[in-house]
């Protein structure tokens, strides 16, 4: 089977600017659809559709591609994405050597704006975010004297602006996190860094500072789903990532991913999928 690829920056950007770049649809497209195939990318990646369709494949969820539309992807996520040819917009890519807040407040609202893969904002919103995005392009395509600076704080606008999104119009505005969606956005991070090697719900209770019952009190609350439930998810998609992305032995798959028992994780993927990791990865050739 041959590996998923994975995009490095520098294969997209020029060498000058290879820590960042956006370009218009219209840009990229040249007037005819496109069709990638299932790939991985190593940096930040944000796709905003003013106007037009397509599809997007995103870690094995399908999305429709319609006006107004926002897609934000993490490095590492697996995606395929079809556009028509009349699709306008803007792609912008960046890594986390270019973008990394360092403020707490700015950081926990970056992780939350960029763990929604995708949204359909209302058109005033959209409107707003996509001034945004033309004012950084500006900056990008000018070049003047601190532009990368500026991006970078039309940046923290955008990621302001994105999580207004999220927010219930009928509540009053809160410059803060509440305290439960910090901790669990704190722990789905965790998770998708340590499942591998931390699998019990202890050990993520003690990585945060609470106990068991309240870090599954957070989550039964804010996402419906135990502790438990979510390990095995986030285990599951990352089952089928590297299924997808390499062409390992489902062996040598089990035992990346901590599971000693070969057969167990047999059990296991098949128990959350409905087939067993060959198949699974036969039916994607």
């Amino acid at each position: 089977m041959k590996e998923i690829p994975v995009r490095q920056i520098t294969e997209r950007i020029p060498q000058a600017d290879r820590r960042f770049s956006i370009r218009t649809l219209e840009t990229i497209l040249g007037g005819k659809p496109t069709n990638d195939d299932l790939h991985r990318h190593n940096y930040f990646f944000m796709l905003i559709i003013k106007t037009g369709l397509g599809e997007h494949a995103i870690d094995f969820v399908d999305y429709p591609v319609r006006d107004r539309s926002v897609f934000i992807l993490r490095p590492g996520q697996l995606h395929q994405l079809r556009l028509d040819k009349d699709c306008t917009g803007f792609l912008m890519q960046f890594d986390a050597n270019f973008y990394s807040p360092e403020n707490v407040t700015s950081r926990q609202r970056f992780r939350r704006v960029t763990a929604k893969t995708f949204c359909s904002p209302e058109q005033v919103r959209f409107e707003r975010l996509y001034t945004i995005l033309e004012n950084i392009y500006r900056e990008f395509a000018n070049k003047e004297a601190g532009f990368f600076d500026a991006i970078q704080a039309n940046l923290d606008i955008f990621f302001i602006e994105s999580m207004r999104q999220s927010e219930n119009p009928d509540q009053k505005p809160n410059t803060e996190m509440s305290y439960d969606q910090e901790r669990l956005e704190e722990f789905m991070e965790l998770l998708e860094k340590h499942v591998a090697s931390h699998k019990s719900v202890t050990e993520y209770a003690e990585m945060l500072g609470v106990s068991v019952f309240q870090l599954n009190k957070i989550t039964k609350n804010s996402v419906g789903k135990t502790v438990s439930e979510l390990i095995g998810e986030q285990l599951i998609l990352e089952s089928k990532r590297i299924l997808l992305g390499t062409s390992n032995q489902v062996k040598d798959i089990a035992y990346s991913l901590g599971f000693e028992d070969v057969s167990y994780f047999i059990r296991f993927f098949k128990k959350g999928t409905g087939s067993s990791p060959e198949v699974f990865r036969t039916n994607f050739k």
